[in-house]
C-alpha cells in the first residue's frame, strides 16, 4: 500500500494528540521526534526532514494552537498543511505549445518504466482528445524499438520508428516533420536510459532537446529506490532543466521518500504517478490528496476520478434496465467483476474513504473481497454460455463440473448461484414497490 509504513507511524503519533484539551511545547517535541524519526525511516532527504519539523513545531507552539479549542487536532491540520507544501501545493498540468505540435521529452534511467510510462501517458493524452505520436529514440537497448512498438499498439496510438541505424537527434527531427503532416498535435519521444548517470547519456539528450525544444522534459523515476530517485533528479536537472517528474511503482512504495523530498530538493513537480502496471494506471499528481492518503483522511476526489473513469455509463444504464426488467445474467455480473478490477485492488479504494480504519485492512487482499472476487470470477468462466444466461438449468452434475473446472468446492458453487437468483428476487421486489405490494426489508444478497 502507497506510504504504508510512513503513514501507519504518522497517524500512531499524531493519533495522541488528537482528543488533548491542552497540547503543551514538551508533547508537541515528542510528537515531532516521532514524526522525524518517521521521516527518515521513510527515506525521506534529511534536510527536507529537518526544515519540515522546524515549521511544523514553530507553528505548533504558536498561538494559532495554543489558544484553540481542539490543539490536537490544530497540529494534525498544520502537518497536513506542511506535507501538501512539501510535495507542491497543487498539481502542475502539461505544458501545451500554443502553435504546432507539443514535444514530450521523456528521459530516466533504465528499469524506471520509461517505455511503458510512455504508453500510459499517450493513452491519457489519447483519451483527452490529443492525437499523440509515440517516438522511438532508443537505438541501444536490444528490442527497445519493438517494445515500444508493441506498447504504443496496446494503447492504439500511432507510432514512428527509423531502425537503430539512424542517430536519435536525426529521428527526433524527422518524427516532428511526421506530426506536422499527419496532425499528430502531441509528440512523446522515448529515449535511452541507462544504468547510470553518463556523460554519453546526457550529450545526447541536450541534442535532442536542442533540436526538439520540447514543451516538456519528464524525468522517470522509480519510486521505490528512494533517496537514489531524488539524486538522480538532481543530475538530470542540472544538465537537462527538466520540467517535472513522472514517480512509477508508487503502489509497491511503503515508504514515500521520494515523493515528499523530490520537490524540495529539485524544485520540480511531480507531474504524475503510475500506480501498477495496466497502461490506464498513470495519475495526475495531486500533493493536498496525496497528504490527506498519509494521515488517513481519505482521497474521496480521486476515488470518484477513478471510478468515472473506469466505468462505461453505457453498459451502466443498460445495466439499471436489465436490473429492472429481471434479464440481469451471470455475463453481466461477469462484466461488472472486471469493471471493478479496473478501478485497483478493493483495499486502496477503501483506504481512500476518510474514516477508514487503515489497521483494518491489513491482510485484506488476500483473506477478503480480492480473493472473493477471484473466485467468483473463476465460477462463472466455467459455465456455458447457456448456464450464465439461465442459471435455472444448473443441475447438481453441471455444478460438480463448475467446480471442478474453476478449482472450487461445490458448496462455493452453490453459495454464488444462490446468491445470484436471491438478487434477480430482490431486484424483482423492488421493481414491484411501485404496484402498491407490501414494502419488505431487503438485505443485499452478495457480501465481499
Amino acid at each position: 500500500m502507497v506510504f504504508e509504513n510512513l503513514s501507519d507511524k504518522l497517524q500512531n503519533t499524531l493519533g495522541k494528540l488528537k482528543g488533548k484539551g491542552k497540547v503543551s511545547e514538551k508533547d508537541v517535541d515528542e510528537a515531532m521526534r516521532e514524526v522525524k524519526l518517521a521521516l527518515l525511516e521513510a527515506d525521506v532527504n534529511f534536510k527536507v526532514v529537518k526544515n519540515f519539523v522546524k515549521t511544523v513545531k514553530e507553528r505548533s507552539i504558536g498561538s494559532e494552537v495554543m489558544e484553540s479549542l481542539t490543539p490536537g487536532q490544530q497540529v494534525i491540520k498544520i502537518v497536513n498543511e506542511e506535507l501538501t507544501n512539501l510535495m507542491g501545493t497543487s498539481e502542475v498540468k502539461l505544458n501545451f505549445a500554443k502553435q504546432g505540435p507539443t514535444v514530450i521529452l521523456m528521459c530516466g534511467l533504465q528499469g524506471a518504466g520509461k517505455t511503458t510510462t510512455v504508453g500510459k501517458l499517450a493513452k491519457k493524452l489519447k483519451k483527452e482528445g490529443k492525437r499523440p505520436l509515440i517516438v522511438a529514440c532508443d537505438v541501444y537497448r536490444p528490442a527497445a524499438i519493438k517494445q515500444l512498438e508493441v506498447v504504443s499498439q496496446q494503447v492504439e496510438v500511432p507510432f514512428f520508428q527509423m531502425g537503430d541505424k539512424i542517430s536519435p537527434v536525426d529521428i527526433s527531427k524527422a518524427a516532428l516533420e511526421h506530426a506536422k503532416k499527419n496532425g499528430n498535435n502531441v509528440v512523446i519521444i522515448d529515449t535511452a536510459g541507462r544504468l547510470h548517470i553518463d556523460e554519453g547519456l546526457m550529450e545526447e539528450l541536450k541534442e535532442i532537446k536542442a533540436s526538439t525544444n520540447p514543451d516538456d522534459t519528464l524525468l522517470v523515476l522509480d519510486a521505490m529506490t528512494g533517496q537514489d530517485a531524488v539524486n538522480v533528479a538532481q543530475h538530470f536537472d542540472q544538465d537537462l532543466s527538466i520540467t517535472g517528474v513522472i514517480l512509477t511503482k508508487l503502489d509497491g512504495d511503503a515508504r514515500g521518500g521520494a515523493a515528499l523530498s523530490i520537490r524540495a530538493v529539485t524544485d520540480k513537480p511531480i507531474k504524475f504517478i503510475t500506480m501498477g502496471e495496466k497502461m490506464d494506471q498513470l495519475e495526475v499528481f495531486h500533493p493536498d490528496r496525496m497528504a490527506s492518503r498519509i494521515l488517513g483522511m481519505g482521497d474521496v476526489l480521486s476515488l470518484i476520478e477513478r471510478a468515472q473513469s473506469s466505468v462505461d455509463e453505457k453498459k451502466a444504464r443498460e445495466l439499471e434496465e436489465k436490473l429492472r426488467s429481471q434479464s440481469f445474467t451471470f455475463d453481466d455480473f461477469l462484466d461488472q467483476l472486471e469493471q471493478m478490477k479496473k478501478m485497483g485492488p478493493i483495499s486502496e479504494l477503501m483506504g481512500m474513504i476518510p474514516g477508514v480504519n487503515k489497521q483494518a485492512l491489513k491482510g485484506f487482499d488476500e483473506s477478503g473481497s480480492e480473493k472473493a472476487m477471484k473466485q467468483m470470477e473463476a465460477i462463472i468462466r466455467s459455465m456455458t454460455v447457456k448456464e450464465r444466461a439461465n442459471p435455472d438449468i444448473i443441475d447438481n452434475s453441471r455444478r460438480k463440473r463448475i467446480a471442478q473446472g474453476s478449482g472450487t468446492q461445490l458448496v462455493e458453487v452453490n453459495r454464488l448461484i444462490k446468491q445470484f437468483k436471491d438478487l434477480r428476487k430482490m431486484m424483482k421486489q423492488f421493481g414491484n414497490f411501485g404496484k402498491g405490494k407490501k414494502r419488505r426489508k431487503m438485505k443485499l444478497p452478495f457480501s465481499f
